[in-house]
């Protein structure tokens, strides 16, 4: 079955976290409890606007549905899931500081076909375009082996706790950014 990745709109918001629902309902349970797993639904299987409203945030479809999802940010908010920082909106500095990685999700059937390799290849060259050396993310316990074969290194292991008082263990994770990838998406930002 053909994907096809593109930037998410506005109107893709509802189908992206249906997806991120579905996602997080069918793989956190090989890694966390079901206490963790009903909180992370509600916490964060929710969509950033600010992602699509920036132009950093991908779907690939496939037959009409979202089978994928993630993106970049170039704004100081790492992760979602816990109550909003000061610092949350601020651009970050390209010179400096490196950018997110941000809200992937891949349909539980969808996984280990190169959809979020995609979704990294798409975001990884659109930052270097804007600047930037190095990229960074919060890894949930089921992303960590995409990011980990994509070239990210495990920086730390970090408890979030989220609003219910529920604790995720999960990995702080960054890659510098070399020299262009072969094979990279080319035109979608």
């Amino acid at each position: 079955m053909t994907t096809a990745l593109r930037l998410a709109v506005t109107a893709d918001m509802p189908r992206i976290a249906a997806l991120m629902q579905t996602s997080v309902r069918t793989l956190f349970p090989r890694f966390y409890s079901a206490d963790q797993t009903a909180s992370a639904a509600r916490y964060l299987a929710e969509p950033d606007p600010a992602l699509i409203e920036d132009g950093t945030y991908f779907v690939h479809e496939a037959d009409g549905e979202i089978v994928a999802c993630g993106g970049w940010s170039r704004r100081g908010r790492l992760h979602a899931g816990t109550e909003g920082d000061a610092d949350d909106d601020r651009l970050l500095d390209p010179a400096t500081e490196p950018a997110r990685i941000r809200a992937m999700f891949v349909r539980g059937d969808r996984t280990r076909r190169g959809l979020g390799r995609a979704v990294l290849a798409a975001s990884e060259q659109a930052a270097r375009r804007r600047g930037y050396a190095a990229l960074t993310l919060m890894a949930t316990l089921p992303g960590v082996p995409l990011y980990a074969a994509y070239g990210f290194a495990e920086v730390d292991r970090v408890a979030v706790a989220l609003p219910d008082g529920v604790v995720l263990d999960c990995a702080e994770m960054a890659m510098a950014l070399g020299p262009a990838r072969p094979g990279a998406p080319i035109g979608l930002v």
